[in-house]
């Protein structure tokens, strides 16, 4: 019996990182937790099994860890974003505790092959993109470096869909993650928070009293992070919707079975889905609802804890900081000052005070469509006393900026909390900058423009309150886990430190030229691209040559980063390599993957487009497959695994000023893609650390964006002045890749010949130019190999742990707990 871990009274036989102990426990949980013979369980069986397993080696230093972070003493974040993107857990557990040979072992030793286990496992849906990916590697990271935090997210019960691909058209069909178990996680019964909606409010003197009209408990469930190597782990807390007592006997009773259970369908339609459909008003307000039912269970969580711990709130400012991951769960800092004034009696600029040392908040966006606004009208209806609270901020900034800053009425409008109009609108990223104390961008850039452009206004007024902390991405899953052999390589020739401290791979510089070395390395991309062709030959029936060079983008869909621009040089390519069929092409597979808002009609043609102009690509044998098109379907952080270390060209073609950072493009170049982009978001920053002579650097700066958008931007005379461009437009207009319906894209095309918003066209020949000096670079592949070691030696800036440790020093300001 083992007790060295806790002070307490109690024995309890400790799990230990043998073969043998991690054999006995995986049969153990298989029976004793699943309840199935080793002789009847199936992969899926094993797999949980395996998960309890691994999930013990880790609980011990994740109670330790939040026993350390509950001292008086500390100081602690919580990281408030609506996705965690966390993709599967298990490898990635294994990692982190030192165990994945062993339980590799102890698995084959039961006949079971551990790589067919970790098939089984799903990507749970809890995000969609970058924005979730990224506050994942954050998780990992805070564990990694037993710093004092916890993240606060939904548990969606849906995710936000599984995409299918019919007929060459995105269909939506429910993510059911989980259906198969939820083995990782922790319920806390006891942890449940009563969430109020609507109604109506009063003042009874100077104090404001909310009568809700309906209420919806939060239940708490916990995810462990575990920390690299370090047996520290922080918590992921994710709510769900929970039903509760909200069923109507006597509606049942009576035979009205729909009446019965109509409430309880309705609280627990608040996290069933990430992004509900957001283009009808019951749409809008399900998002809204979500929204509050975030920052109200966090906060009530987070004062409650606060309590327990110290006593009084007194010290509030003191103890807790909460960092806002985007505009999502800006409704937490009128929802503090509620609880300090309406509950806890603080007098208003006290509160106040308070709110703003507290909160932190990162804006991932330029655009300012992008920046979330609410009705007052639908606020009005739904959270009342918040939107009187938003009225009451905006009063006393306002008297702030007229008294310090300028009576300019202009200006005093930009920077109105209330944008004014026929109809009234909350405008919550300012409202963020308002109520928070330090505001940063995730690039440089971004962060540059974010104070010239989207922020300017408020740079004026509070010059000392913005900063940029550039993204990263946690080496753990995107080399460790994500590319093995390399990993191996890595350990090999610098030892295994770089899993903490990605500063490590500079010691490769000095062997970069060595032949063994460049030998590994393009052996590790062949055989990563022999794994993706046979998954595309598996699931899509396309056949596709590793010895092609494969050219992927993977993100969401959306105009702003122009896969359409990407479409139009592949159709291009295409009509030229008929044209001219004896030239020695270069062979290019094109990749790409990414999920299209449900209610995205043009992103959703996108998909359309790109699917149709595959299967006419594909199918034409005078190419002799050279070229090959391929869409694979409902990318995920387990297919972004698969996808990224077998890339050769990493696609970056945002259009420049409008992607805050992107970290697809860090994960490209750490597994050796060359990334061919825009001077736009961290592509200017990657440029700078590998070098222009190993990056494909194209189209017009931000600066010659808003100088051709100011001239008056006309897409159609690109379109008349490049032969090249047009015949491609007239193609697709035509309905060359779509017969059966040729009609079919009149609208997406004639949008960008008479608007083109993000400037395909302007960008077009530059694209098609430095498409070729990839082809040149191609052919030559030794110098090709060497910018791939270059991207790779070079890209030790781009960790999540760096990040983290300066969101610590800079923002947070806390301390490792260890």
């Amino acid at each position: 019996m083992n007790v060295e871990k806790f002070d307490s009274p109690f024995s309890y036989k400790r799990p230990t990182a043998t073969v043998e102990s991690i054999k006995e426990a995986i049969v153990y949980k298989l029976i004793f937790l699943i309840g199935r013979s080793p002789q009847e369980a199936s992969q899926r069986d094993w797999l949980n099994a395996t998960l309890y397993a691994v999930r013990d080696l880790a609980t011990e230093g994740w109670i330790t860890s939040a026993r350390q972070a509950r001292s008086e003493e500390t100081r602690r974040v919580y990281y408030l974003s609506m996705e965690f993107l966390i993709g599967r857990t298990l490898s990635n557990a294994m990692m982190a505790e030192g165990v994945y040979e062993l339980a590799k072992k102890a698995l084959a030793e039961l006949n079971v092959n551990l790589e067919d286990v970790l098939e089984k496992e799903v990507d749970p849906g809890l995000g969609n993109g970058g924005l979730g990916r990224l506050a994942a590697c954050f998780m990992d990271s805070i564990a990694t470096l037993a710093l004092p935090g916890v993240g606060y997210g939904i548990r969606y019960e849906y995710g936000m869909f599984r995409q299918e691909i019919e007929d060459g058209r995105q269909v939506e069909k429910p993510d059911t993650w989980l259906d198969k178990g939820a083995p990782w996680e922790f319920i806390r019964p006891s942890k449940r928070h009563t969430i109020r909606f609507g109604g109506t409010i009063h003042f009874e003197g100077k104090k404001c009293i909310w009568n809700s009209a309906d209420e919806v408990v939060a239940l708490a469930y916990d995810q462990v992070i575990p920390g690299y190597a370090n047996d520290s782990a922080a918590t992921l807390r994710l709510w769900g919707a929970y039903a509760g007592d909200r069923f109507d006997l006597a509606d049942f009773n009576r035979g009205d079975y729909a009446s019965a259970v109509h409430d309880r369908t309705l609280s627990k339609n608040i996290s069933r889905v990430l992004y509900p459909d957001d283009s009808t008003w019951s749409g809008r307000e399900l998002r809204l609802r979500q929204e509050y039912f975030l920052v109200s269970a966090s906060l009530q969580d987070i004062i409650y804890r606060h309590k327990r711990i110290h006593g009084t709130i007194e010290n509030l400012a003191d103890k807790v900081a909460i960092h806002l991951n985007d505009t999502h769960p800006a409704l937490a800092i009128p929802e503090l000052m509620v609880i300090l004034i309406d509950q806890e009696g603080y007098e208003w600029k006290k509160a106040w005070d308070m709110t703003r040392r507290i909160f932190s908040y990162t804006c991932h966006t330029l655009m300012s469509e992008a920046l979330e606004t609410w009705p007052v009208e639908m606020m009005a209806h739904i959270l009342p006393r918040h939107l009187q609270m938003i009225f009451e901020i905006n009063d006393y900034f306002l008297e702030y900026v007229q008294t310090y800053v300028t009576t300019d009425m202009d200006f005093i409008r930009r920077v109105s909390l209330i944008e004014e109009g026929d109809h009234r609108k909350v405008r919550m990223g300012w409202l963020s900058v308002v109520g928070s104390h330090k505001v940063n961008g995730v690039a440089a850039i971004h962060s540059d423009l974010m104070v010239t452009s989207t922020f300017a206004d408020f740079a004026r007024i509070y010059p000392e309150r913005f900063t940029n902390v550039t993204n990263g991405i946690t080496p753990r899953r995107w080399i460790g886990v994500a590319n093995p052999e390399l990993s191996a390589l890595f350990d090999k020739y610098i030892g295994k430190e770089w899993r903490r401290d990605l500063s490590q791979l500079t010691l490769l510089k000095d062997k970069i030229q060595d032949p063994e070395l460049k030998k590994s390395v393009s052996q590790i991309k062949y055989n990563n691209k022999v794994k993706l062709a046979n998954y595309i030959k598996q699931e899509l029936g396309v056949e596709v040559s590793p010895e092609a060079l494969f050219d992927v983008q993977v993100k969401r869909i959306h105009e702003y980063k122009r896969q359409i621009l990407n479409l139009l040089h592949i159709i291009a390519r295409y009509n030229a390599m008929l044209a001219n069929p004896e030239k020695n092409w270069q062979p290019r597979v094109f990749i790409l993957a990414g999920k299209a808002a449900s209610a995205y009609y043009a992103a959703k043609q996108t998909i359309n487009l790109i699917n149709d102009v595959a299967k006419v690509i594909n199918n034409d044998e005078r190419l002799q497959g050279r070229l090959k098109l391929v869409f694979i379907p409902n990318y995920s952080v387990s297919l972004a695994e698969l996808i990224i270390p077998a890339a050769d060209i990493s696609e970056q073609i945002s259009l420049a000023g409008t992607e805050a950072s992107g970290t697809s493009n860090m994960k490209f170049a750490l597994n050796g893609a060359l990334t061919l982009g825009t001077l736009d978001g961290a592509n200017v920053e990657i440029l700078d650390n590998v070098g222009a002579e190993n990056i494909f650097i194209f189209g017009n700066t931000v600066e010659q964006v808003e100088t051709l958008r100011r001239n008056g931007y006309r897409p159609f005379d690109y379109y008349q002045q490049d032969e090249q461009l047009r015949q491609v437009v007239d193609q697709i207009i035509s309905g060359r890749f779509s017969p059966n319906d040729p009609h079919r894209y009149h609208q997406l095309l004639q949008s960008l010949q008479y608007h083109d918003y993000y400037q395909a066209f302007a960008d077009f020949r530059s694209y098609v130019e430095a498409q070729q000096k990839v082809d040149e670079k191609y052919h030559n592949r030794e110098a090709w190999v060497d910018s791939t070691l270059q991207n790779i030696v070079n890209m030790s800036y781009f960790s999540s742990d760096r990040t983290i440790l300066e969101y610590a020093e800079k923002i947070w300001k806390i301390k490792p707990i260890k």
